[in-house]
């Protein structure tokens, strides 16, 4: 018995049609067993007579059988995959046919889980002649191939552990067909967090365009898969047709409409690097085909332990984990060495935002496949959403069973994360706080004084990097920076002493002196906005003086209660603070009185408060730097 469904995805309450043959020759009684594939519990079974039917020439063409079966999807059903075994009555000939019963309403959950269909068409019949696109370099490989074939279109190791753990997992999840993603531009539109599994490797541009359009619009990706979105496909012949020529020579599109061109992502003529959607690309990954034993040794080591992403794991920097989840295919940034910190350099497509969590060095693979890297990390999107990517087809081997802890965890912590919406207004770690005291960002810098009287800089990116000592901070207990040069005064850095003195000093990251400017009797917070300088007073008054007006024994007004504030910012024209309550609190930057609102609360005591680019960032007394969407 051989057969092929009309579609890899059916909704609650619709048909999906059964295309059979019979292998002995004439008509025979067909036995059906539908079961939800990950639980492997049967859901219905059904009996009908089918023909026996030719296969034609061409093992890529569309077999063309008539239905032999219309199976109508309860409501009864959840969202999830399915198999369908068919065999004839009292004979061993079964074969299966897998398929995805989508939610009959678009977003009853949060989660929508899309399995790779396209990358198991891919794969189907690969290395017989002409009956696949998957070898690359396969002089008869086949540029185009039907959906409508009986060969294997299943789910594979990479994707089986996480189906399983899913069904389990406790989260409310949807599924879909990668296809899906393709034909339903507003697919995504009721979902937070879309996920990725196993070896999603081939992605059409419709199918990229939705992904993107949903991460601009806040929704979060995560990516439990490796060799991600690495080949571009199209179809043909109303989406029954994989086309995949895997060369732009052979291409018919190409020189007509380059943006659909079928080859790697990041080739000519279609240059659009994967690694702008997902962070990571097989470029700089690894593989191993040749002896997996390679692949059971390779482990993670983290790097950035702090990071929500391993919370509850227990582990620290240098510590390993998940040892053979890493392959058989991996994807990788191109990252450098920062004083002892892993960060990405950027100049391979890889957003600027991505911060690395984990790596592994695979360079040894080169003896059984293609020697590189493993790169797992984070990073935000423009439009707000948040992708996570693992970086592994391996991903799944940590799920069990039984599952590894640490992994378990990972999983469960990305999830419940990027699947609440806007998950940007949380409080990140991106650091060591440093005995932060004071803190101002200015010009492409954080710049922090700490106890020990002594000033630091550093990026301000969400990686953990360390401190770069640049001079003496002049036992100053505040500073601030403008934004724009505004009466006569520059940017630069703004600062009070614990004697009240008002200090200048240029963004140098040398050491130079600070200028004495003025006095600020009390202040011991500061803020910068428009033609002003705030100050919060021991006295608890929030006072205000003209920058055109600094000038030594100039007067500070008073404009307000200051609300026990322990440090203040300013970004775009408003203030900012927190006070020792751990409140987060904004008003309009005027010199005269206005209210302050709360907009959030601290993870800890606070320190120090920044602003830069539509983040704030807060150092706390438990040492640790964070920081979050304004």
């Amino acid at each position: 018995m051989r057969a092929y469904a009309s579609t890899t995805s059916v909704a609650l309450g619709e048909s999906i049609d059964f295309h059979l043959s019979s292998d002995s020759g004439a008509s025979a009684a067909v036995a059906l067993t539908v079961a939800e594939f990950a639980t492997n519990l049967p859901v219905g079974s059904y009996e009908f007579e089918v023909g026996s039917y030719p296969a034609p020439d061409d093992p890529a063409a569309d077999y063309g059988w008539p239905t032999g079966f219309t199976l109508t999807i309860p409501d009864t059903w959840s969202s999830g995959v399915y198999v369908a075994e068919f065999g004839t009555v009292g004979s061993a000939d079964a074969c299966s046919v897998y398929f995805v019963v989508r939610p009959g309403s678009l977003g009853s959950a949060s989660v929508l889980v899309a399995v790779p269909f396209p990358t198991f068409v891919a794969y189907a019949c690969a290395g017989h002649p002409g009956a696949s696109p998957y070898l690359n370099e396969q002089p008869d490989r086949a540029s185009k191939v039907s959906l409508r074939r009986p060969v294997p279109m299943a789910p594979t190791q990479w994707e089986v552990p996480l189906l399983i753990w899913l069904a389990s997992s406790g989260y409310q999840v949807d599924y879909c067909s990668g296809f899906d993603l393709d034909d339903d531009p507003g697919l995504l539109d009721g979902y937070q967090l879309l996920v990725c599994i196993g070896h999603d490797e081939y992605w059409t541009a419709r199918m990229r365009d939705s992904a993107e359009r949903f991460l601009a619009r806040g929704g979060n990706i995560a990516i439990f898969s490796g060799n991600t979105c690495w080949w571009q496909f199209r179809r043909e012949d109303d989406g029954q047709t994989f086309v995949c020529y895997r060369d732009a020579y052979e291409d018919p599109m190409a020189g007509v409409d380059n943006r659909y061109v079928t080859v790697e992502w990041s080739s000519a003529p279609v240059n659009r690097p994967e690694n702008t959607l997902t962070g990571a690309s097989f470029r700089r990954g690894a593989g191993c085909w040749e002896n997996t034993c390679a692949m059971a040794d390779a482990a993670y080591v983290v790097t950035f332990a702090e990071h929500w992403v391993f919370a509850g794991t227990g582990l620290a920097d240098g510590d390993t984990f998940g040892r053979g989840i890493v392959g058989y295919e991996t994807d990788a940034a191109d990252t450098v060495e920062d004083d002892g910190i892993t960060r990405i350099t950027g100049r391979d497509g890889t957003p600027p935002s991505f911060v690395v969590l984990a790596r592994a060095d695979l360079s040894s693979w080169r003896g059984c496949g293609q020697g590189g890297a493993a790169t797992m990390g984070i990073f935000r999107a423009p439009g707000g959403g948040t992708v996570f990517n693992a970086a592994t087809t391996g991903w799944g081997a940590g799920l069990g069973p039984p599952a590894d802890p640490v992994v378990e965890q990972i999983t469960r912590n990305v999830l419940t994360r990027l699947s609440s919406a806007r998950p940007g207004r949380d409080w990140e770690i991106i650091g060591e706080a440093i005995g932060i005291t004071a803190m101002a960002a200015c010009g492409n810098k954080i710049f922090a004084a700490d106890t020990g009287n002594r000033l630091w800089a550093r990026d301000p990116v969400g990686q953990n990097l360390h401190w770069t000592h640049i001079g003496d901070s002049a036992a100053i207990h505040a500073i601030a920076a403008p934004r724009e040069a505004m009466a006569g005064r520059p940017i630069g850095l703004y600062a009070v002493t614990e004697s009240h003195i008002l200090l200048y000093r240029n963004p140098s990251l040398y050491p130079i002196d600070w200028t004495v400017i003025g006095t600020a009797p009390g202040v011991h917070a500061l803020a910068a906005s428009y033609e002003w300088l705030f100050g919060a007073t021991d006295s608890d008054d929030l006072v205000c003086l003209p920058l055109g007006s600094i000038a030594p024994y100039a007067e500070w007004n008073v404009i307000g209660s200051a609300n026990n504030v322990v440090a203040m910012t300013n970004l775009n024209g408003r203030l900012f603070c927190v006070t020792s309550d751990r409140t987060l609190w904004t008003r309009k930057p005027v010199p005269s009185q206005a209210d302050w609102s709360a907009i959030g609360t601290c993870p800890a005591d606070p320190t120090g408060l920044a602003a830069y680019a539509g983040k704030l960032v807060l150092s706390t007394t438990t040492n640790q730097l964070w920081w979050r969407d304004v």
